[in-house]
Formats: structure tokens, C-alpha cells, sequence
């Protein structure tokens, strides 16, 4: 059985679960502005733990293509009262810090966070990985060229699937060796990859079970979908949900999204599925 230790419980991963997505961001491309006080921070807080989320997942900087750079001082000022004030509320809540900064990361776990997402897998802050070991806590580890700034212009595979594979089992040799124990591996998509290399990422999702650790999918209203079915981040739920039941079929173990509810959905019709399987 796959578990994750989060804050001295055993998290169950056989079981998919839902993190939520609640970012203290004036520029995020879906829900940019949206919670960057407490009151509403709060309020999507309420709703996604009352939805079903396990983990909420609060960023700071804006990772979509061609976001503004920010100082790790400024991420800082925006996550830490969120996640404050989230604890203060929700003593119980399993927050990740979605950061590929070691400061911010180290902040926020001393605030009550206790999972680190990072989006570069350790390759852009070279003190993440004793970081994350110091504290324990799991990690996500996402596959990504570049940086937010770049990645759209780091989209040159011979094989996708084999490439991003071969990365994570050189960084999660990596992130071994200094001792972290629970890891998530994250496929990135979106990240420095094509639409149609995302699509053929989902399509051999099930192939990155092989390196037995929990596989996150976030897909959630991104470009993928969107820009396939000719519409806008706000239109998207649909296509999200139909590629949440993909991934949950390949063999996801949470979805990182922004509607809880129907992703809650999709792995009770999931489980159903499952049960009922000749």
C-alpha cells in the first residue's frame, strides 16, 4: 500500500484523492485576483474541504507561460497569511506550498503547511531537496525544462514519454539520496510541452506506475483543453472533468484542481468502475 506521511498521519494513496488549488495570485491564468485576501482565501478554503478535498495547495507565483518573475520576499508576504489563516480555521488541513523556492518553502512549513509542490524538481533552487529532507514533509516533483518564463520555448522531444520518465528517475535518485522519503511524481502537463505532447503524456500515463510512487495529474482548465476545444479557462470544466476520469483510469492518485466537487465525482464513478471490473 502506497502512503504519504503528512503531519504524523498516514495518508492512503491507494485511494485517489482531490487537492485543491488556491492561489494568492493577482495573474494565475484561470483564477488570478480571486482569493489574494483572507475573507475569500477563507471561503475557498470552506468550500473545497466541505467538497472533499484532501490537500489544498496555495501558490504564490504564477507559473503560467510568460508570468511576471517575483521576488521570494514578495511570495512570501502572499502565501504565509493564507496559510495562517487557513490553519487557524482548519487546524486539521493538509496544505501544500506549490513553490520551487527552498525559502518559501521552509516559511511555510513553519506556518503549518506540509507538503512542498515544486514545480522544477529541485533544478531551480539547489537547497530544495535538504529543505524538504530537514522537515520530512512529502513532495511533489514535477517534470519541467526552463522556467516559467522560458518553457514555451522548451518543447524539443524525440520522446516525450521516455524523456520525462528517464528525468524522474534521475531526480528521484536525487531526492533519495538526501533522504526524502515521500514522493509524488508529477508528469507536468502544460509545462514545457505542447499541446499534443500533453495529450500523448495522458495517453501513456499508466506507464509512469512503474516507478511505484503516487502520480499526481493537473490538468485542470488548462491550455490543453481549452485551446482543443476552441474556448476559454472558464469553459473548460467539462474537458477537465473527461480528462480527470482518463487519468484516474491510467492510474492517478490525486488531481490537482480548481472545482473539487467534480472531481470528487469522477473518482466515486471511478471507484464504481473498478469495483465491477470482470
Amino acid at each position: 500500500m502506497q502512503t504519504i506521511n503528512c503531519k504524523g498521519t498516514l495518508i492512503d494513496m491507494s485511494m485517489p484523492h482531490v487537492m485543491g488549488i488556491i492561489n494568492v495570485t493577482p495573474d494565475s491564468f484561470y483564477d488570478g485576483g480571486n482569493t489574494t485576501s483572507i475573507r475569500p482565501i477563507i471561503a475557498q478554503a470552506t468550500k473545497m474541504l466541505g467538497e472533499g478535498a484532501t490537500f489544498l495547495d496555495i501558490g504564490g507565483y504564477s507559473s503560467r507561460p510568460n508570468a511576471s518573475d517575483i521576488s521570494a520576499s514578495e511570495e512570501i508576504e502572499r502565501v504565509i497569511p493564507a496559510i495562517k489563516a487557513i490553519i487557524d480555521e482548519f487546524p486539521e488541513a493538509l496544505i501544500s506550498i506549490d513553490t520551487f523556492r527552498s525559502n518559501v518553502a521552509s516559511a511555510a512549513i513553519e506556518a503549518g503547511a506540509c507538503i512542498v509542490n515544486d514545480i522544477s524538481g529541485g533544478l531551480l533552487d539547489a537547497e530544495m531537496y535538504n529543505t524538504v529532507a530537514r522537515y520530512q514533509v512529502p513532495y511533489i516533483l514535477m517534470h519541467m525544462r526552463g522556467t516559467p518564463q522560458t518553457m514555451k520555448t522548451e518543447t524539443d522531444y524525440k520522446n516525450i514519454t521516455k524523456e520525462v520518465l528517464f528525468y524522474f528517475s534521475q531526480r528521484i535518485a536525487e531526492a533519495r539520496s538526501h533522504n526524502i522519503n515521500d514522493i509524488i511524481v508529477d508528469p507536468g502537463f502544460g509545462f514545457s510541452k505542447t499541446a499534443a505532447q500533453s495529450f500523448e503524456l495522458m495517453n501513456s500515463l499508466e506507464l509512469f506506475k512503474h516507478l511505484d510512487l503516487p502520480i499526481l495529474a493537473g490538468v485542470s482548465r488548462k491550455s490543453m483543453i481549452y485551446k482543443t476545444l476552441k474556448t476559454e479557462p472558464t469553459e473548460a470544466l467539462n474537458g477537465t472533468t473527461a480528462l480527470n476520469m482518463v487519468a484516474l483510469q491510467k492510474g492517478a492518485s490525486i488531481l490537482r484542481v480548481h472545482d473539487v466537487k467534480e472531481a470528487m465525482e469522477c473518482i466515486k464513478l471511478n471507484h464504481q468502475l473498478n469495483k465491477h471490473q470482470l
